[in-house]
């Protein structure tokens, strides 16, 4: 009988998914949504997946539906019983994956670790890497999965909303780093979504998320450190922002891989807070 796994790090490279893909415990997930300013109409998404990989529909499922701005974190009770749906149990061992390399994926890894689950990690390069080195399998629809019983338990250490990070502003207890290019933190590019203002945070940092990533890999651990030792120690309280949530988890992945562990996101990033005209700006 094979034994159960757990992930060793919050990034795991393919080498070590392909030696744990027999694992009795093991769900693999593929968390690809299009990029900023793409639809899923304007992108050619790979026919390939990882075998067995279950498609983790961040848009649909795990986003609360109707909300004012995008990819809004979904109510407690509503993630629990969508992450049942697609067969997550409390002892699932999940691996993460995109379809870009590493963008949406550390979404998904940022809900999970939200909603009180840690056996979970990214696959580092995604599936640009893995597709190079191990086998896929052609996409089919998806295949009945068994209910699972994984249940949540919400940690509000890793959520900020807009009112936490105005409060912020006033008395600088935590660090935001804006995870955006530099044309869109300084104002002298446009916002992909026009009727949004220009600009960022006041106070905050700017890191772009590319900063991190070495063609599609995150960077290694040297790197890093040496990276986020410019703009934080490891013992202060770090905020990452973005523009709607999704490049910010990048941010904040690469951060826990070197030991920050005071981390959070805003979850409304640049889409609400630029959209809200009674709050502050800086360009």
């Amino acid at each position: 009988m094979k034994t159960p796994i757990k992930v060793p790090s919050a990034v795991v490279n393919a080498t070590w998914l392909n030696q744990n893909l027999q694992a009795p415990n093991l769900i693999v997930l593929n968390g690809t949504m299009p990029k900023v300013g793409q639809s899923i109409a304007e992108v050619e998404l790979e026919n390939q997946q990882i075998p067995e990989a279950v498609f983790f529909d961040i848009k649909k499922m795990f986003s609360l539906q109707n909300a004012p701005f995008p990819n809004t974190i979904p109510e407690v009770e509503v993630f629990e019983a969508s992450a049942q749906k697609i067969g997550i149990c409390e002892d699932s061992c999940i691996v993460v994956y995109d379809e870009h390399g590493i963008y949406s994926s550390p979404r998904v890894w940022w809900l999970f670790k939200t909603m009180g689950f840690d056996n979970i990690a990214v696959l580092d390069g995604g599936l640009p890497v893995w597709s190079t080195q191990f086998k896929t399998e052609q996409k089919r629809k998806q295949k009945e999965i068994a209910i699972g019983d994984f249940k949540a338990n919400y940690r509000p250490q890793y959520f900020r909303n807009t009112h936490q990070i105005l409060e912020n502003i006033n008395n600088g207890k935590e660090l935001i780093i804006d995870a955006r290019s530099s044309g869109r933190f300084t104002g002298t590019d446009l916002e992909p979504r026009t009727e949004i203002r220009s600009g960022h945070i006041p106070h905050s940092k700017n890191l772009p998320f590319g900063t991190v990533l070495n063609e599609g890999n995150l960077h290694s651990i040297d790197h890093l450190e040496k990276l986020f030792h410019v703009y934080a120690a490891k013992s202060d309280s770090v905020v990452f922002s973005c523009g709607s949530g999704i490049t910010a988890c990048i941010l904040m992945l690469a951060a826990t891989s070197v030991g920050y562990e005071k981390v959070a996101i805003y979850d409304g990033s640049w889409t609400e807070w630029g959209s809200l005209l009674e709050l502050p700006i800086e360009i």
